[in-house]
């Protein structure tokens, strides 16, 4: 057990750490501590489109920074660029911008996106065909935290992250989407929380391989790019889409959690050309070869194609 000045030091180091963005309405009041004020370069002044820029010499001898944002702006932004892995806090905050992405994070680390807990934050975006989200993130986004957000995406996806999305926790109501409610490259993976998305004219949630090929499913999902849904808890809910409730490059794996939306109306392994196949439980594995068809063994110069039960993975030789 920690100390009472181990505790102290603990939460000293953290707040000085921490960078508060303050909406009010055309403007924007951001703070922060002398000790990182050589990290965080503000570009915006005191406008409501808030431009940060977290220098490259942050790392882990420096520590990550915290970014709290709040107060609420009709014609605003909330823009950080970076090279390390952050923590973006959403505590009540409002914000939509008529031109673009309310959050654009160009940093292409782990960024967690905590949803703070007895709060409800709104992002919603305009259109801008440069970005692709309300929520737009060079990086993967981990979702976390026990409060609500709303997020509407009008020019292209609600969210959109440009590596893997993990959801904890946390409530996400997908309001409507010019195209996908979430979309993500690596693999999207939905651990507890609540998820609603409603009215995307394309797919609910769609998945991409970032590379050409696979990675293959890794421990912990590590350094992991399969194109793979998994969905292990929580309550997912998704109606009224244009497409498909999922749709996913590698394979959707539905083993826990509560699922209000057709199971029927997924689509899976879109990329690799192989049709999903109805397994049982205990079943055999499979191979198949691009094309989608059924081999003896593994295709001897190529790429072949691995079904065991509900996970799929690629095999190069």
């Amino acid at each position: 057990m920690l100390s009472v000045v181990a505790l102290a030091l603990q939460a000293t180091a953290q707040t000085i750490r921490t960078v508060s963005v303050a909406f009010n309405g055309s403007t924007a009041t951001v703070t922060m501590t002398d000790d990182i004020s050589s990290y965080v370069t503000v570009t915006s002044g005191t406008s409501s489109h808030v431009r940060l820029v977290q220098s490259d010499q942050v790392n882990d001898a420096v520590g990550e920074i915290y970014y709290v944002l709040s107060g609420t702006t009709t014609d605003g932004e909330f823009y950080l660029e970076g090279s390390y892995k952050c923590t973006l806090t959403l505590s009540g905050v409002s914000i939509t911008n008529p031109s673009g992405p309310a959050i654009n994070i160009q940093n292409g680390k782990r960024v967690e996106v905590s949803v703070k807990n007895g709060t409800t934050s709104r992002l919603v975006d305009g259109p801008n065909e440069e970005y692709n989200g309300a929520y737009h993130c060079k990086g993967h986004t981990k979702f976390k935290g026990k409060g609500t957000l709303y997020v509407t995406g009008n020019s292209r996806h609600a969210i959109y992250s440009k590596e893997y999305i993990e959801v904890k926790n946390c409530t996400i109501n997908v309001v409507s989407a010019l195209k996908d409610g979430m979309h993500c490259k690596q693999y999207f993976l939905m651990e507890s929380g609540v998820v609603n998305i409603a009215s995307a004219t394309d797919d609910g949630i769609q998945v991409e391989l970032k590379d050409d090929v696979s990675t293959g499913v890794t421990t912990d999902h590590e350094d992991e790019d399969t194109g793979n849904f998994y969905m292990t808890g929580g309550t997912l809910t998704i109606s009224n889409v244009g497409n498909k409730n999922i749709k996913a490059d590698g394979t959707i794996s539905l083993t826990g959690g509560t699922k209000n939306f057709d199971t029927s109306n997924i689509e899976e392994n879109a990329a690799s050309g192989v049709v999903a196949v109805e397994t049982e439980a205990q079943a055999t594995t499979e191979v198949f070869d691009l094309a989608g068809r059924r081999l003896d063994g593994l295709n001897p110069s190529g790429i072949s194609i691995i079904r065991e039960g509900d996970r799929v993975r690629k095999v190069i030789r």
